[in-house]
């Protein structure tokens, strides 16, 4: 039986480079700001009622303006579920 020949291999070329392609984002940007806005004024609401003896910031609502204050600061929190 003959015997093939043995190929002689080419010089090795590196396979082109490929450009790294940038990595798009999106448009949240407004989600930082938003975030950091409701995370501050919940703890200012929260804040204002203990130092203000419960007259402010809304009279009426007593005790329940400790809920309002963590409500900005748990929808803060909502908010930062929509960063990328």
């Amino acid at each position: 039986m003959p015997k093939s020949r043995i190929r002689k291999k080419a010089d090795f070329t590196p396979p082109p480079a490929k450009q790294a392609q940038a990595i798009k984002l999106g448009s949240r940007g407004w989600v930082a700001p938003v975030m950091l806005a409701m995370f501050v004024i919940g703890l200012a609401w929260i804040v204002v009622f203990y130092v203000t003896d419960g007259s402010l910031p809304i009279n009426a609502l007593d005790n329940w303006n400790i809920v309002v204050g963590f409500g900005f600061i748990a929808a803060g929190f909502g908010v930062s579920t929509q960063w990328k």
